[in-house]
């Protein structure tokens, strides 16, 4: 028999199988396989977190938020707005100016009948001219213009007491010069921390002295303090006292007199009394007198003694004819011997006592 030789096969690819020559079970699988996967696929794509979508320029608002907070507003309109002094010139607008026969009524109403809705309407009715006169001192006082207006209105609340509608006189023209008195009290309480008028001729003085003395050098005079006297009706005093007042500026007598130094101004000052030491030297030498005179007494005779006690040491002295009466002598005599026994009793304080003569006077 013929032996059959099987040749040696070479690789070939194998041929994927067809549906045809597959087997059922494996048709069952293969078709299962694809489903699988997409079924996979489906769940990984579910699983994935689905990413948020890219948000247009225009989608971006919620960002535009998050900007920093306007601050309040501080621009010119809104200090306006909430300008104190503004606000109540606003307010006082709202009031209508009234007429004189209106005054006249109501200055009735106030004074006979005590109508506090009267005196509300008067007062109101001018607090435009309390304004108007706060701003003339205020180149004066040159600080809050509010605490003239407040002062002023104090003096016209005065003036719508004091308001007498019988008399032919205009009430803006008289609460003028209350307003303008209390505005002036206040200037001058509060213009240095030491008052600077006290008296009626001050405080006429405060605002009278520049103004006289800028009118005296126009009119090509020297402003020196006799004429100004002349001119305002005071002391030539007061007005070198104001004019000092109103030149200097007030300083602390506790601050150094320099920067570097350790000496303040109240070291410096002189005093018209007599300072501590000079107090506690007389003191001392009145207690060495004492006893010196002790010691001189012992010295003298019982007539010179008698004499000293009674006429010289005595708040209420002999007289020169008692004492000669009672010794038989003159009163001429009587003289002599108090004359020589002072004499003595000088020339013994001047033996004991070394500054004796610093403490007398040459009679």
């Amino acid at each position: 028999m013929k032996k059959t030789t099987t040749p040696e096969k070479t690789p070939t690819a194998k041929p994927k199988p067809t549906q045809a020559a597959m087997p059922k079970t494996l048709k069952k699988t293969a078709a299962k396989k694809p489903a699988a996967k997409k079924r996979a696929v489906k769940k990984t794509r579910a699983t994935k977190k689905p990413k948020a979508p890219k948000k247009s320029a225009a989608a971006k608002k919620p960002r535009a938020k998050k900007t920093p907070a306007k601050k309040p507003a501080s621009t010119g309109k809104a200090l306006v707005k909430f300008d104190p002094l503004q606000r109540y010139l606003n307010e006082i607008s709202k009031y209508g100016l009234i007429t004189r026969e209106k005054e006249r009524e109501l200055g009735i109403l106030i004074q006979e009948d005590g109508d506090r809705e009267a005196a509300y309407v008067l007062a109101t009715s001018n607090l435009r001219l309390v304004v108007k006169i706060a701003l003339e001192f205020q180149k004066i006082w040159m600080q809050n213009l509010l605490d003239l207006i407040q002062e002023g209105n104090i003096g016209l609340m005065h003036a719508v007491k004091k308001f007498d509608p019988y008399k032919n006189v205009k009430f803006s023209y008289y609460s003028s010069f209350w307003i303008k008195a209390y505005i002036l009290k206040f200037i001058m309480d509060n213009w240095r921390l030491v008052k600077i008028g006290t008296t009626q001729g001050q405080r006429k003085l405060f605002f009278k002295l520049k103004k006289e003395k800028q009118r005296l050098i126009d009119e090509g005079f020297d402003p020196k303090p006799k004429l100004l006297s002349e001119r305002l009706g005071v002391s030539e005093r007061e007005i070198v006292d104001m004019d000092q007042r109103l030149d200097g500026w007030d300083l602390s007598l506790d601050a150094p007199v320099k920067e570097d130094s350790n000496t303040n101004r109240m070291e410096l000052l002189e005093t018209e009394g007599e300072s501590v030491e000079e107090q506690m030297a007389k003191k001392e030498m009145k207690a060495l007198l004492h006893e010196k005179i002790k010691e001189f007494s012992q010295q003298m005779t019982p007539r010179e003694s008698e004499i000293f006690t009674t006429r010289i040491f005595s708040d209420t002295p002999a007289t020169l004819q008692e004492i000669g009466d009672k010794y038989q002598i003159s009163r001429e005599r009587v003289r002599q011997v108090e004359k020589n026994i002072i004499k003595k009793m000088r020339d013994y304080f001047r033996n004991e006592i070394s500054d004796f003569d610093d403490y007398t006077t040459d009679d």
